[in-house]
């Protein structure tokens, strides 16, 4: 979901991510990020943090991105709740979680997530991540390494700069910062627009991830992205090269948003990552076994 530069969190402002969130939440049976039959609230770091936990198995922690709720990831929801438990948490300042009195950060909210896991005694959780969901989710794989299993990161990014993002997205960003200003000025009361400059400075100004911070994370990761994702297709590399066990999945034809608009392909692909023995198959070692045997059968 958007992120610095991250169609999910420009999809927000323009409306596409409640769009895809109501898309989601029609497909299926129960009302996720709205189910009061299971909803509640954690007490972390002086806010209210919903969440709702689906189904028994191996934990799994989903992460929305910027600008969504859970409502956004339905489809994940009800796929893996059926194999998984499945942990959904309305991340700081979305949703129906309070935004506390300091500006946001990712840091920050990544601390509320592990604050979660804590609470719900979960010491270990497989974790898929969508765009800002992507960044909580290396965040706590680089910080708390022993609370990450698996770990997917869907249009992730390390930073917000044109390195990272394509770059048609600053101006837009800018020109949504520019809105929300005047209607602060205005003291207009029609949203919350102190809510909404917090979500659009944490896409321009965060996050700032060393790259060399990747090489802490152990973990086996999956590195997806669109082919016509709002991260640039380098800066997805970037963070697949620098990670020790990691596979890439770029999707050909699909965009930032392909876990809501192609579930079941999407579903499929993660379902893989987190249940088949995980590789790291070598082109140079079967080139140069390939090579060897080719060598003593002309002697």
């Amino acid at each position: 979901m958007p992120t610095i530069l991250r169609l999910i969190i420009i999809s927000f402002y323009v409306g596409l991510a409640t769009f895809s969130s109501a898309q989601a939440r029609s497909a299926a049976a129960i009302p996720y990020g709205h189910n009061k039959a299971v909803g509640t609230y954690a007490d972390v770091d002086g806010i209210r943090l919903y969440y709702e936990v689906y189904g028994h198995g191996q934990p799994l922690l989903l992460i929305h991105g910027n600008g969504d709720s859970i409502a956004g990831m339905a489809a994940q929801i009800a796929y893996f709740s059926k194999n998984y438990q499945v942990i959904v948490a309305d991340s700081r300042g979305h949703g129906k979680s309070g935004l506390g009195k300091t500006p946001l950060t990712y840091i920050q909210m990544m601390t509320d997530l592990n604050a979660l896991l804590n609470r719900l005694k979960i010491r270990h959780a497989d974790i898929f991540g969508w765009s800002d969901g992507g960044i909580l989710g290396l965040l706590l794989a680089i910080n708390h390494p022993d609370k990450v299993g698996r770990l997917a990161i869907m249009g992730a990014n390390l930073r917000p700069d044109e390195t990272a993002v394509e770059p048609w997205v600053a101006p837009i960003l800018k020109g949504y910062a520019r809105k929300i200003k005047e209607m602060m000025a205005k003291k207009d009361s029609s949203k919350d627009w102190n809510l909404q400059w917090q979500r659009l400075k944490l896409l321009m100004t965060q996050p700032n991830i060393k790259t060399v911070s990747l090489h802490r994370i152990t973990a086996p990761v999956l590195v997806i992205a669109g082919d016509r994702d709002v991260i640039r297709a380098q800066h997805t590399l970037e963070i697949f090269r620098n990670l020790k066990n990691a596979q890439l999945a770029i999707l050909p034809g699909h965009t930032h948003f392909a876990p809501v608009l192609d579930p079941v392909m999407f579903n499929k692909l993660l379902s893989n990552f987190f249940n088949k023995p995980f590789k790291k198959p070598s082109t140079r070692a079967i080139m140069q076994q390939q090579y060897v045997s080719f060598i003593n059968a002309t002697k």
